[in-house]
């Protein structure tokens, strides 16, 4: 019973409230952001209601960004100071990041369908998102078949840092090899005209949104991990009384 009641205190990490609130926050925001999408948001004269996607697109890309970046500060801190929070940090952030960079290349593929006319064409964007997709899977797979943790946690951290090379180069790809691929609408190669007033409103609210799916699915993940923890506890204590 108290080993029960230990997990629950500390599944939410001493701050379940905080993680309900910004659950109730992204639900609340995502509500109106669909609304946005789907009936403020300008129907494009050519791509026609397949660009409503875009909205979604965009900012999934960003969150996978912003995912290996957290990954890449937890793993350094990780590596400097060895304290097992920075590593908790980087793993949730990596399984969270794996999830938006599936979902980006998921959005790509159902634009480029009817504008491209092919599911798949490996040009660079696409390409070099996949790399980081097959980069991050491959980060979890270490964590997962290392032989102790603290060696998963070290290969991990360095797996990290490096992977997160790639990063900058799916971005800057449309850049260095133009292709079939739009050219930026964000960031500091993004052109001026490149959007409207309403549709950089609607993107701009879309991508807070996102934010605050990404920090809650990040704090959800943790929680999960932590309660694992103590389940693993509880196992090895149950198997030690038994022996």
């Amino acid at each position: 019973m108290a080993a029960t009641q230990g997990i629950k205190s500390s599944g939410g990490l001493g701050i379940p409230s905080l993680k309900t609130g910004m659950a109730a926050i992204a639900g609340v925001m995502m509500l109106v952001d669909l609304y946005f999408i789907f009936m403020v948001a300008p129907t494009d004269a050519v791509l026609g209601h397949v660009q409503r996607v875009f909205y979604f697109h965009v900012p999934i890309a960003i969150m996978s960004f912003l995912a290996f970046f957290v990954v890449f500060l937890g793993s350094l801190m990780y590596l400097i100071k060895r304290t097992p929070k920075w590593d908790a940090i980087a793993h949730a952030s990596a399984e969270v990041g794996v999830v938006f960079v599936t979902l980006a290349l998921l959005t790509g593929i159902i634009w480029a369908r009817p504008v491209w006319n092919t599911w798949w064409t490996w040009e660079p964007r696409l390409t070099t998102t996949l790399i980081l997709w097959l980069i991050y899977v491959a980060y979890l797979m270490v964590r997962s078949y290392a032989p102790t943790e603290s060696k998963a946690a070290i290969y991990a951290a360095v797996m990290g840092i490096i992977g997160f090379v790639d990063v900058p180069i799916v971005y800057y790809s449309v850049v260095w090899w133009r292709s079939i691929h739009p050219s930026p609408v964000v960031g500091p190669f993004a052109e001026s005209d490149a959007l409207t007033g309403t549709m950089s409103l609607i993107l701009l609210y879309s991508l807070i949104t996102f934010v605050f799916l990404f920090i809650y699915m990040v704090m959800e993940r943790m929680s999960l991990r932590k309660m694992e923890e103590e389940l693993g506890k509880i196992r090895f204590s149950l198997r030690r009384r038994r022996r």
